[in-house]
């Protein structure tokens, strides 16, 4: 047995590589995108460590090519979800008593892996089956994965070092870290395979287990991911992956005694519905749920007048059209200054003309398909109404195709209305809508950022003037958990930027940082005296 005090050195982030032509990086991500696409594949769920071919059978197909098959699924039934969460309570006794840095070790091991032999597979699976271009996986599939693995055991060793400032003599205060007594549901999205992983991961690491639901149109990487977790060591019934129909799953979870947190990333209303849910049931459980999620956006820009001009077109551009817009952080309402308006229409349409669309197996596509029909006809309906309004301008883009994937021009649209529809909704889309105000309204402009949306997750003030600067910090202070300056307002890294928003984005518990840990751990405080009292009198009864 170890008594060994085991030292995790600060993480570095995992670098990104550029798949610039000729690189040996470049070469394998075609190779495995080659072999992805050559074959059809059954994709499982995984219950107590075990493969699941049942239930109803259904196709999986990229976003920009729907009519090849990459592989099948099984939608789950309501007995899948008793057996995964049977699976979960049946290991949590084991993995609960694991050594911490035990634990640890099979994330830390699953970076390396990652880092290695599964990223061109891990990369290409995100690629084909959420369309993001190579880029956009590599920052997410394996950068950022590999960033939470590492930080999160990171974290976790600097959470368990925190013990009481004093103890005096002839007693000893000591804190110990249990995690929740039950089994922790992760409900994921599609449009990161990073958050994907990590929310069944970040529970996991503090000795918990899971159920895990993931969006069906993400299950093609979570499969590799669910294979990368074997490969590090992970144990059966750690983490249990299954595909059963979202109400099934509440219906049967929410309702369990057992039931101890809900880690989610979703959208705003299937949020707190849960949250209803479970407080309709709180009841029922052993403890109370920590319930962390992280939810819709409605991000913004807002330029000064003596703002970069080149620099905010840029900033609109990437931080709107990357992955299609479909970021919670996505950039997609912008305040630009009336004087500096013309400078950046010049550059924002000039280097829209250059953006190419299509397959993510051509390296040359910076825009791809959004990710299912579902989505393309809801972003479609927004363009279709802003043509239709007297008050807007579409200035580029507005046009859309699905015959042969879910292709969707970026598109800009200039409104007279900074309360119209598009500048107020999440489209969750590639579509920016920009806000011309005087230079006079600039106070006016801060008020109006700060209370057109009920989201509050990433926004950005572009401007030279530190007081200008200092002023918009402060005057919206509460408008985004990431604020900006002078930059897009997406992209976080873990370990620089920790991510997450509060009003209707969330429950800002900041992913990738100690702050998240801690919700899935209850902490023990032993109090040992080394020498009891043997008479109960205090001095003053004297």
């Amino acid at each position: 047995m170890s008594n060994a005090i085991h030292h995790i050195a600060v993480p570095a982030n995992e670098p990104v590589m550029s798949y610039a032509p000729g690189s040996p990086e470049r070469k394998a991500l075609k190779e495995a995108l080659h072999e992805a696409k050559s074959k059809e594949i059954e994709l499982p769920a995984f219950i107590n460590g075990k493969r699941i071919l049942e239930g109803e059978k259904v196709s999986a197909h990229p976003p920009h090519e729907h009519k090849h098959t990459l592989g099948h699924f099984y939608r789950g039934t309501k007995e899948h979800v008793h057996q995964a969460i049977d699976a979960a309570l049946g290991a949590k006794e084991s993995w609960a008593a694991t050594p911490w840095h035990e634990r640890a070790a099979v994330f830390l091991r699953a970076a390396d892996l990652l880092a290695g032999p599964f990223r061109a597979k891990m990369n290409a699976a995100t690629m084909l089956a959420q369309s993001k271009n190579a880029f956009q996986a590599e920052i997410d599939a394996v950068a950022e994965l590999c960033d939470f693995f590492r930080f999160n055991a990171y974290f976790l060793q600097e959470i368990y070092r925190e013990q009481p400032l004093h103890s005096p003599r002839g007693i000893w205060n000591k804190l110990e870290y249990r995690p929740l007594e039950g089994f922790v549901l992760a409900i994921t999205p599609f449009n990161f395979t990073s958050i994907a992983a990590n929310l069944p991961a970040a529970p996991a690491l503090c000795g918990n287990t899971v159920v895990w639901k993931p969006a069906e149109t993400q299950i093609y990487s979570a499969v590799v991911i669910m294979e990368l977790f074997e490969a590090a060591g992970l144990p059966p019934g750690v983490i249990n992956l299954i595909y059963t129909d979202g109400p099934v799953v509440g219906d049967i979870v929410f309702k369990h005694r057992d039931f101890a947190g809900l880690h989610f990333t979703g959208s705003t209303g299937v949020f707190q519905q849960l949250w209803k849910e479970i407080g309709n049931n709180i009841t029922t459980y052993r403890s109370y749920p920590r319930v962390v999620g992280e939810t819709g956006g409605k991000d913004f820009i807002v330029a000064y007048k003596d703002a970069d001009p080149v620099q905010v077109a840029v900033a609109c551009l990437r931080g709107a059209f990357e992955f299609q817009g479909q970021k919670c952080s996505a950039a997609s309402r912008a305040y630009i200054s009336a004087s500096i308006w013309p400078a950046v229409k010049e550059r924002l349409l000039a280097d829209m003309k250059t953006l190419k669309m299509g397959s993510v197996e051509d390296f040359g596509n910076f825009i791809n398909a959004v990710i299912d029909e579902r989505s393309f006809d809801k972003i479609a309906k927004y363009i279709d109404g802003e043509k239709a309004n007297p008050k807007a301008e579409i200035i580029a883009g507005g046009g859309y195709d699905k015959s042969e994937g879910y292709f969707i021009e970026p598109t800009v649209i200039v409104s007279t209305d900074p309360k119209s529809t598009t500048m107020c909704e999440e489209i969750f889309g590639p579509v920016l809508t920009l806000y011309v105000y005087d230079d006079a309204d600039w106070e006016k402009t801060l008020e109006l950022v700060d209370n057109t949306s009920p989201y509050a997750l990433t926004g950005a003030v572009f401007a030279t003037d530190r007081n200008v600067i200092d002023q918009a910090t402060k005057a919206l202070a509460n408008a985004a958990g990431n604020f900006y300056v002078n930059d897009k307002p997406t992209g976080a890294v873990v370990g620089q930027q920790p991510f997450g928003g509060a009003r209707g984005s969330g429950t800002n518990d900041k992913a990738g940082s100690a702050l998240n840990l801690t919700r899935w751990i209850s902490p023990r405080l032993i109090k040992e005296n080394f020498n009891p009292p043997v008479d109960y009198r205090y001095p003053f009864l004297g």
